[in-house]
């Protein structure tokens, strides 16, 4: 891995701006108590149990768990080499980083980055993990890494999601979804396994182009 500067940040504010200063960066988030993580545009719900916060991306909720869900957030400047100027392409070289990665840590299964359109579901507009869009990374077809991302005139940023563990239950739980919800999301996922974080950092970097 060369020219990606590596940060870390405890309890991160995943709604606050970031000073990029115009370099490749990934931010390692990391938390110690369960945060749910709504989309910038995502409908208010009545929350119950854990804190919540809003990203500056786009997308459904994630449940973030200091064992079960691995954030990374990817800045990319514009006019780097891999900015593409086509939105859903621009996914693309991110899933492939990730697939890479997968692979690399041992994780069984077939690992495929998705480039077609957006899948939908009944619950994607409320889960992340409900839906599949492009540059998004499957295990046996089911979804293990959400991407979402926010362009501006500085760059685009990516914010990933790695599902070590998966919890339909709960997150349907948070978010009122239902007595369908649970049974319907169980499926949805292919969580790769109890990981360390910090592995899975340091993997996604080493396949980082």
């Amino acid at each position: 891995m060369t020219g990606w500067r590596l940060l870390y940040e405890r309890g991160a504010r995943f709604d606050a701006p970031r000073d990029h200063a115009g370099v490749p960066t990934v931010v390692a988030c990391r938390v110690d108590e369960p945060l749910l993580v709504l989309g910038s545009t995502q409908d208010d719900v009545p929350f119950r149990g854990v804190e919540v916060v809003r990203r500056r991306s786009g997308g459904g909720a994630v449940l973030v768990t200091s064992d079960g869900v691995v954030w990374v957030d990817v800045f990319v400047p514009a006019g780097h080499p891999v900015w593409e100027q086509d939105v859903g392409r621009a996914f693309w070289w991110l899933g492939d980083a990730w697939a890479g990665a997968l692979a690399s840590l041992g994780v069984a299964g077939r690992v495929e980055v998705h480039r077609g359109a957006l899948v939908g579901s009944r619950w994607s507009r409320q889960v992340c993990f409900a839906g599949l869009g492009p540059g998004e990374v499957t295990v046996d077809g089911r979804k293990a890494v959400g991407i979402a991302q926010r362009r501006t005139r500085e760059g685009a940023l990516f914010q990933c999601a790695l599902a070590l563990a998966w919890e339909p239950g709960r997150i349907a739980h948070l978010l009122a979804l239902g007595p369908d919800a649970e049974g319907e999301l169980s499926g949805a996922v292919g969580p790769v396994g109890l990981l360390h974080p910090d592995d899975c950092t340091m993997a996604l970097l080493d396949h980082l182009p």
